[in-house]
């Protein structure tokens, strides 16, 4: 039955090697380049991430610079003084002074 040299059956060809050098070898780089490729997707990953990130927080600086533009032209026309002057004189009946009416204190 035994067909060549060797009477093992062809599936346990691996157990049949001995450990070398150049197998060490090539199993650590093995290793290595399974870990490289591994933090490379990881870091693709993250970079992604933040990324994402990075974009939805710039849409969101320009929104609120554009409310801050619109609160800033709000804030103009409320204090013009055009419109204090005309609520003084409709709401607390204010007015300026007659020429007569300002007395001058001196100390």
């Amino acid at each position: 039955m035994a067909q060549g040299r060797d009477a093992t059956p062809s599936f346990a060809w691996p157990l049949r090697l001995r450990p070398t050098l150049g197998l060490a070898l090539n199993a650590v780089l093995l290793v290595a380049c399974l870990g490289a490729a591994l933090a490379v997707i990881a870091t693709s990953h993250h970079t992604r991430g933040q990324y994402a990130e990075l974009q939805q927080l710039e849409r969101e600086h320009q929104q609120l610079q554009t409310e801050w533009s619109q609160l800033l032209l709000e804030e103009s026309a409320w204090s013009s003084p055009s419109r204090i002057e005309r609520l003084a004189s409709d709401r607390l009946e204010m007015r300026l002074p007659d020429i007569d009416e300002v007395e001058v204190i001196r100390p």
